[in-house]
């Protein structure tokens, strides 16, 4: 299973280089169920794999000027405090057991598991119904409305902090279609924000999560390399059809995890 999860780590980096997002999507269920990480520890180890890959894959882009900072700072400000709060604060208020009606007893993993599914569904949903339509945001001036762009932040960062999620699936429709920002500046922009707050949130969580750094390097280094695969191939094909393709294939990841936990 391990040479699986070696081979799937090269995917979700991949992911990343091909549309600037969704890497993290695959990165905890690859930890849970090919390296039998825990699904806390999971979100946790996801958090550096993603932000150290986006972090590299930042610089050309930057050197490609497709980076908007602005932006970068007003979102991952806010985004990277929710993070926080999410690793510090609601993930250990979550108990190991709820019970339920004197009988039925709900695990943290199960939780974690079922909130990641439903976050996978309907960022999948989100790519496959969105019809965008990129050159039209090619010479619009990046809006900068500050209270939309502070409840963006804040939802993204809650998510990603709960989930291990970088949010580049969030992130990016966010800005094209709510912000007006060029896609290829979103991109760039949105690995910037993954990369800082998902460094940010791995460290908040650092004292208490005792990671196996082995294992944690040699997957973050796999990912690393599929995104510069996925940056190199991202030219040759269409981005709506990558996109499409991707939902698709998160969709069904999504639907798996459900059946799986659920042990339907």
């Amino acid at each position: 299973m391990e040479i699986i999860g070696y081979l799937a780590s090269v995917l979700a980096g991949l992911s990343l280089g091909l549309i600037g997002g969704g890497g993290s999507i695959l990165t905890v269920p690859i930890l849970v169920y090919l390296f039998s990480v825990s699904p806390l520890s999971a979100t946790e180890y996801s958090l550096f794999i993603v932000g150290i890959t986006s972090l590299i894959g930042v610089i050309p882009l930057y050197r490609e000027r497709s980076i908007d900072f602005r932006m970068a700072l007003l979102f991952g400000i806010p985004s990277a405090l929710a993070v926080i709060f999410a690793r510090k604060v609601i993930l250990p208020a979550i108990p190991e057991e709820i019970i339920l009606f004197d009988s039925v007893i709900i695990l943290r993993r199960l939780m974690i598991m079922l909130f990641f599914a439903t976050v996978m569904i309907a960022a999948s949903l989100f790519m496959i119904t969105r019809k965008e339509k990129v050159e039209k945001n090619l010479k619009i001036e990046p809006k900068r409305n500050l209270g939309l762009i502070f409840g963006e932040a804040i939802s993204v960062g809650t998510i990603s902090g709960i989930s291990g999620a970088g949010g580049g699936f969030l992130i990016i429709p966010l800005l094209t279609i709510l912000n007006k920002v060029p896609m290829k500046k979103a991109i760039g922009t949105s690995l910037l924000i993954i990369g800082v707050q998902s460094m940010i949130g791995f460290f908040a969580g650092l004292p208490a999560a005792n990671p196996d750094w082995h294992l944690l390097l040699k997957i973050t280094a796999l990912s690393v390399s599929g995104f510069f695969a996925g940056n190199y191939f991202s030219t040759k094909f269409s981005a709506g059809a990558l996109k499409n393709t991707f939902g698709w294939f998160v969709l069904c990841i999504g639907i798996y995890i459900i059946l799986r936990e659920l042990a339907f």
